[in-house]
């Protein structure tokens, strides 16, 4: 009898397995140590990791053991481990909030090595909006705003190159791009900025390339429209220290309309330059 219940639960947990691996394109799987105690930790733990058809969390509560089911084309496990650790339970890669982890119900507080890893900090809490009543130091949310700094430079580098139909700066300024997409440290940054970074990066990455591996201004112009479009979403959460224009000419894009951004009100057009210079108008200007 023992040997078929035994059977049965296995039957159970490769069928739950299968519709989830089913559901989840590109799925790969890992697993990772969580710390927790009791169901109502394993409850709390799979719902801050879940998303709908994105990623799915098995956690074991005498294993502390999670298995991580996701789609690697719209979330990995560090974006995974940062939701868990925003919902008070460590990993040995990321620790939770001190005073998250302080909430949590008497059963639920496992107890903590003092290891150290990168504390997860809440979105509210860079936006000097704290659960707890403290609030960051302004030099540490200047510090995290700046992580993306060099990535934003680049981008203006290759407008400015651009306006002025220089495809050889362009290309050039794309190669440093590159280099600052593949400098940033994605577990430094806040979360909802870690949130964007994640959907946007592959076309960020493969737009900077193609304008890296021609100096052909009007093949770059081609990748530049989807390469604004996606540091635009980078720089809405992230913001900047100064006034940012998103700017529009619609003209460009075979008359679809094209959106670039720039440091300066004045428009000066990356799509035509000097052919149509001062096309186009601000349709947002971000602070």
């Amino acid at each position: 009898m023992k040997s078929i219940k035994t059977l049965l639960v296995a039957i159970v947990a490769l069928l739950s397995f299968t519709a989830c691996d089913a559901k989840i394109k590109n799925a790969k799987t890992e697993t990772v140590k969580i710390f927790g105690n009791c169901e109502m930790c394993k409850k709390t733990i799979e719902k801050a990791g879940n998303l709908k058809n994105s990623a799915e969390v098995d956690w074991n509560k005498d294993s502390k053991m999670a298995t991580l089911t996701y789609d690697a084309t719209k979330t990995n496990k560090e974006e995974i481990l940062k939701r868990i650790a925003l919902a008070g339970y460590d990993s040995n890669e990321f620790l939770a909030p001190n005073d998250v982890y302080a909430k949590l119900p008497e059963c639920c507080q496992y107890e903590r090595n003092n290891k150290k890893m990168a504390m997860v900090v809440p979105a509210e809490k860079m936006n000097h909006e704290a659960h707890s009543g403290h609030e960051m130091a302004s030099s540490d949310v200047d510090q995290k705003a700046n992580i993306l700094k060099p990535v934003f430079d680049a981008y203006f580098g290759i407008k400015d190159a651009l306006v002025k139909t220089d495809g050889a700066t362009a290309s050039a300024k794309a190669k440093t791009l590159v280099t600052a997409i593949d400098g940033v440290k994605m577990e430094s940054l806040p979360m909802d900025v870690h949130m964007v970074w994640m959907k946007v990066l592959k076309d960020l990455k493969e737009d900077a390339e193609h304008i890296a591996d021609t100096k052909d201004a009007i093949h770059q112009r081609d990748h530049f429209g989807t390469l604004s479009k996606n540091v635009y979403a980078l720089l809405k959460v992230s913001k900047g220290d100064t006034p940012t224009y998103y700017q529009f000419c619609p003209m460009a894009n075979n008359g679809k309309g094209a959106n670039w951004l720039s440091k300066e009100s004045t428009i000066k057009n990356p799509y035509y330059g000097s052919k149509m210079l001062s096309c186009g108008s601000t349709v947002e200007t971000i602070k």
